[in-house]
């Protein structure tokens, strides 16, 4: 940040009230080639979950005064969209503004804080016409000329271009796709704009630009989102994205050797440099990647064990890689999906599993946890054969381990007790005989169970008549969850 910009968001600071602070500033594109603008996006102490944008213009570059001339509430209705032009909308109480940050660097970070804040709007059920009693004083506030009003009130022209066939449309996106990518490799992204984007693939490729605007930008945001570097999960397993799994520098730089692609839509980038593992399924609810977690635990350990990392990738590295990455750390450092979970996310902020994958992920916790008692593991699979859904066997196990753990730790604080009223003269000994026999109760429901149990195991190893009758269906199961 220069001296000028840190002028400047200190003459920006002293327009706020003393509870409120600057969650993000970015400077804004401007019809005059003297004035400057920024967006703030403030909060305030009193609530976190509420946030209003402001508009500040400065007279010249070189100024330290500033006035504002825009306020704008963020309420749960609030939507931000791309404009197609190298910008974005925000419309908030049917009022609609529309911004064009001086590079897609700042773009990139105004719109991530942006869906954060209309987030927690959504939550705290921030609605117009209540509550931001704070944002009144803004309001009252608002000192900027008509020249400056006038551009924050401003609306992008409409056009009406026609579409290309679907074919040439397709053609067209996979070369801009290309050269977009090469653009962005190469170019400082700090001082980088969208029309210079706009403007460089214009010259690369040839044809008419306008019916892509929108296009263009998604696939600059998305390809922002993917040049982040790769997680590092562990010393040795890398979790990252498709702009990751294509940077071959940034893959020897991290001392990869292996790679595994869970898409379907990724082609393998350098099958002659890299040990490749592929399970190719999309990013949907219904796709079932929990059999294939056995083969992705040893495939990453064969790296570890070899001394070099490896990258896990999906198209962004959130849902399909980032669950396979949770499994693994499940397995291997024998955790539960509830330290798990948090551990990856607390290194790669945007882990998200959908609906699908995160109920996967709990069956497989179960079955994870079910492998440490013997006895909950034939109950597991018997539970299996019988037509339980892998839920139901999950809940079964989750409470049994809680009743055996609770009864031993009962049985333990017990026998504590009465070492240390053993020492003592017997006053309580009467209060103490009652927890006593509640808790010899209980401790004998979990014995009775424990010799079911282990009757149970006894006909299997005797080689029962129903165990030789389920033997079939249980290899299958064995098969599919084999560990």
């Amino acid at each position: 940040v220069s001296d000028t910009q840190h002028r400047q968001i200190h003459a920006m600071v002293e327009q706020l009230r003393p509870e409120d602070t600057i969650k993000l500033a970015v400077q804004l594109e401007s019809v005059s080639p003297v004035r400057v603008r920024y967006l703030i996006v403030v909060s305030t102490l009193g609530n976190k979950q509420e946030s209003i944008l402001l508009g500040m213009d400065f007279p010249s570059s070189d100024s330290d005064q500033c006035t504002i001339g825009l306020v704008l509430p963020i309420w749960s209705d609030t939507q931000v969209y791309l404009d197609g032009d190298g910008g974005f909308s925000v419309t908030s109480a049917e009022e609609t503004r529309i911004f064009k940050p001086v590079s897609m660097q700042t773009m990139w970070s105004v719109l991530q804080v942006l869906h954060g804040c209309c987030e927690r709007a959504v939550k705290a059920a921030v609605i117009p016409g209540c509550g931001l009693e704070w944002a009144q004083h803004y309001h009252q506030h608002v000192e900027s000329d008509r020249f400056c009003l006038n551009e924050w009130e401003a609306m992008n022209d409409l056009e009406s271009v026609r579409r290309d066939s679907d074919g040439q449309r397709v053609s067209n996106e996979r070369l801009i796709k290309e050269h977009l990518r090469d653009i962005m490799r190469t170019e400082d992204l700090d001082n980088l704009t969208s029309k210079m984007v706009h403007t460089a693939l214009q010259s690369r490729i040839g044809f008419d630009m306008r019916s892509y605007k929108e296009y263009i930008d998604n696939e600059i945001l998305v390809t922002m989102a993917q040049m982040d570097k790769p997680s590092k999960i562990f010393d040795y397993l890398y979790l990252g994205s498709e702009w990751n799994a294509a940077n071959f520098e940034e893959l020897q730089k991290n001392n990869i050797g292996y790679i595994l692609n869970v898409t379907r839509e990724i082609d393998n980038f350098f099958p002659e440099s890299f040990t490749y593992m592929n399970i190719r399924v999309y990013d949907v609810e219904a796709t079932d990647l929990l059999p294939h977690w056995t083969d992705t635990y040893n495939f990453i350990n064969t790296a570890r064990e070899s001394g070099q990392a490896v990258l896990v990738h999906c198209k962004m590295g959130v849902s399909r890689s980032a669950s396979t990455v949770i499994a693994y750390a499940m397995k291997q450092q024998h955790w539960p999906l509830d330290v798990a979970l948090p551990y990856v996310r607390d290194r790669r902020s945007i882990v998200k599993p959908n609906e699908g994958f995160m109920k996967q992920l709990q069956t497989y916790n179960g079955i994870l946890h079910a492998r440490s008692d013997p006895i909950l593991f034939v109950e597991f699979f018997n539970m299996l054969v019988f037509g339980s859904s892998c839920e139901d066997c999950c809940l079964f196990i989750h409470q049994s381990s809680q009743q055996r753990h609770s009864a031993l730790w009962r049985r333990k604080s017990r026998e504590q007790r009465q070492k240390s009223v053993n020492k003592e003269e017997g006053g309580e000994e009467g209060n103490l005989d009652e927890e006593e026999e509640e808790e010899e109760e209980d401790d004998e429901e979990l014995d009775d169970d424990d010799e079911d149990d282990m009757e149970s195991l006894d006909e299997k190893d005797l080689g029962s008549p129903e165990e030789k009758n389920n033997a079939e269906e249980e290899v299958v199961i064995s098969s599919i969850f084999s560990f």
